[in-house]
Formats: C-alpha cells, structure tokens, sequence
C-alpha cells in the first residue's frame, strides 16, 4: 500500500470505508448461509413429505409386519449413505476450496472414478451376503437384499455428483435431486404394492428412485473439463470423512436394525415409525448444515469462518426445541395421523417413545453442527469421538433391550455424552480467540 493510501485510510471516512468492506465480506458468507439454508430447508421439506410419504403409504399398505421388513430396507440404504455422504462431503470441500477450473474438474472426476469402483464393491458384497443378512433381519426373502443392492452401483456415485452440486453451491438444483428420488420413491412404491408386488415393491421403488435420481443433469459440464494432472483431494480428508458418516449412519439408524433383531416384528415396526419421526428433524437440520459447510470451507479467515456457524447453530436448536415441544404436547395426534391406529397400541408407551426420540435426535443434530464445521477448517478429532459413541451404542443397545423405552434412553444418555465431548473443546478454542483478538 502506498504513503497515499495509507494517508487516506487514516482519515474517517478511509476507516469507515475499512469497516463497510469487511463487515460486507462477513454479510457476504452469512447472506449465503441464510439463503442456501432457506432453499435447503424447503427442499428437505418437500423430500420430508414425500419421505413420509412412502412410509406412512407403505405402512398403510402392508401392516406393521410387513413395514418392518421395508424400513429394515431404507435402514441398509440409510448405512450405506456413509459411503455416499463421505463422497460428496469431500466433492463439495475440494471444489469449494479450489479456485481454478481445472483443479475443481481433477478433483471432481478423480472421485467419480472411485465412486464407480466402490459402488460396484457394495453392490456386489450386498448381492454375496443377501443370504446371512435376510436371515439376521428375519425377511422373508433375500431377493430383498439383492434389489437393494443393485441399487447401491449408482448410489456411491450420486453421491460425487451431489457433492458436485454442494460445492459450486448450486443448493437448487442439489434440492431438486434430492426432492425428485424421494417422489420416485414414494409413487413407485405405492404403483408396486396395489399392483402386488407387496414388500418387494417397497424395496425395488428405493433402487428405482436412485437410477431416476442419478440420470437427472447434474449441471457439471465445468467440472468434465480438462483437469490438472494433480488432484487436491487427500487421503486423511477422504478418512476424516469417511469416519463422520460411519459414526453418523451408525448412530442414526442401528438401533432400528438392532430392534429389529431383538425384537418381534409388530414392535420393531412400532420402533421404526417412531424412529422416522425422528429422521424428519434430523433431515432438517442437516440440509442447514450441508449449506453450511461449503461457505465455511471456502472461508480465508478465521474470524470470519467462525461467525458462519453462528447461523446455522441456532437454525438447528430452535427447529430441535420446537419440533420436541410439538411432539410432546401432541404425540397421540403425530402417530394416529401419521401412521393409523395400528401403531397405537394401550400400554405400548409410544407417547413417551416419540418424545424421548425427539429429544435425543435434537442433542445429536447440534452435535453434528459443530462436528462438520471442524471438518471444514481441517483435519478434526471429533469425528473420532463420534465414531466411539456409536459403537457404544451398539454394545449397550446389546446389551440394555428389555423395552424400547430402554433403547431410546440408551441413546439419549450417550448423544448427550457426545455433545459434551464435542462442544467443551468447541467453545473453548472461541474464548481463547476472542481473548487473543482482544
């Protein structure tokens, strides 16, 4: 900066213009956090109803048994995700942080080749154990595995190209992808059943909806173009990655698979409807984070970075507290409606089952707030906590099922375990920087 400049940027009208620059890049990130988070949260409300949808019509359809079966099926795709979801979770960080062309492009089809690899190794590990994992799940058959599994080919890359999406922050067209396989989902689901294809149709519909989903334009001609030779894309980001959404999958979906192991079918199919109540609030708050992360991840300062998750974090706890007072002030209102009266059995407890799912499913959404906002700045520890909760929870879900009052609060005790973990460290390094900035 020259004499003059600096001259200039003394006088008062220098130092307000200083001001406005800075406090307009600050707005700049928030701006895109509200308004992505906005267009999120309508497409995950949209993708919310259909969801419900498909399950509530497949409920309807097929009776609390047979449901079963089918939520077992959306379980698996659900455990599958962590693949999925660590691909676009690294698409979307390396193309966010990139600022040339060719380098978004090399990581982008660096990627899609091993989601290809690795979508054709779940496939086909899915269609040699459909056998042994039929029998675990108690389904009737495991032609239900293998449909399902074929679906997992496109599934892995989907998710590169998702996060293709997220990463150029187009959260429209990511929306819309996401809001057109669950239709699928739902219409094929319900076109299969009244035709009479019963559970199988529940289950072919999910692997329908992938390839429909998959086929749509990804709006990734910049990202097909010449690439450099290197990519930027590490192998410890591609790990941290995968360790967060195993922890994830586990921690959210498990304990339906663990029920339904342990318990007999009409309970574990009470159990599911319970839980995918408690999948809409964690759907919700995670399209807040998902927007999140790529305008994090593409923030120089720290300071700066650090006022972004200020959003989001109070997106997610005021949509947490709001969803668990509406269910527990009107629990026997969500099932009925939801569900029928065959979900409400006397004496089952599901009043109680729906509220405390709730609540543990909102500790856990602001747990994983502040786990990917780490994730997004750098090579974080705390997907490592997350991953050792989770494998709790499958000791102690073992271990403590005498009633599924028993598995909720098995989970309650431990999400909560994990936010503390989570968020002492968190908020501590923010005192440090503000005492440091002071």
């Amino acid at each position: 900066m020259s004499t003059h400049e600096q001259t200039i940027n003394e006088w008062p009208a220098g130092r307000v213009k200083t001001a406005f620059q800075s406090l307009t890049g600050r707005n700049t990130s928030h701006r895109k956090v509200l308004t992505g988070s906005v267009v999120m949260l309508v497409g995950s409300a949209l993708v919310s109803v259909a969801n419900f949808g498909y399950n509530i019509s497949v409920a309807h359809l097929l009776g609390p048994g047979d449901f079963s079966h089918a939520a077992a099926a959306v379980t698996l795709l659900m455990l599958a995700s962590c693949v999925n979801l660590a691909f676009q979770l690294v698409t979307a960080k390396f193309i966010a942080r990139n600022e040339s062309a060719s380098g978004r492009a090399a990581v982008y089809q660096s990627l899609l080749r091993r989601a290809w690899l690795v979508g054709f190794l779940v496939c086909s590990a899915m269609i040699a154990g459909a056998s042994a994992l039929a029998a675990y799940l108690r389904m009737p058959s495991p032609t239900l595995i293998i449909v399902l599994g074929l679906g997992m080919l496109f599934y892995i890359p989907l998710g590169v190209r998702r996060g293709g999406m997220q990463g150029s922050c187009h959260f429209t067209r990511l929306s819309a992808n996401l809001t057109v396989e669950a239709v699928v989902k739902l219409i094929g689901a319900v076109l299969l059943i009244v035709f009479g294809a019963g559970v199988l149709g529940a289950v072919a519909s999910i692997s329908l909806s992938v390839f429909v989903a998959f086929l749509l334009p990804a709006g990734d001609g910049e990202l097909r173009g010449d690439a450099e030779t290197e990519t930027a894309a590490s192998f410890m980001e591609g790990m941290q990655a995968i360790i967060f959404f195993i922890g994830q999958v586990i921690i959210s979906n498990i304990d339906i698979l663990m029920v339904k192991h342990y318990f007999a079918p009409a309970d574990a199919g009470l159990y599911a409807a319970v839980a995918l109540v408690g999948r809409l609030l964690y759907f919700a708050t995670w399209s807040v984070t998902s927007v999140m992360f790529p305008v994090s991840a593409g923030a120089h300062f720290d300071e700066e970075s650090r006022s972004v998750i200020a959003v989001p974090l109070l997106f997610v706890a005021a949509l947490s507290i709001i969803f668990v007072l509406f269910l527990g002030a009107f629990p026997d209102l969500v099932i009925r409606t939801l569900f029928g009266s065959g979900f409400h059995r006397v004496g089952s407890g599901v009043e109680q089952l729906l509220t405390a799912n709730a609540i543990a499913t909102g500790v856990y959404a602001v747990c994983v707030v502040l786990i990917t906002y780490e994730m997004s700045r750098r090579i974080a520890n705390t997907g490592w906590f997350q991953l050792v909760v989770s494998l709790l929870i499958v000791v102690c879900v073992a271990l403590f099922h005498n009633s599924l009052m028993q598995v909720v609060v098995v989970q309650q005790v431990l999400r909560g375990l994990l936010l503390l973990a989570v968020a002492v460290p968190f908020f501590g390094k923010a005192q440090n920087l503000q005492k440091g900035a002071a």
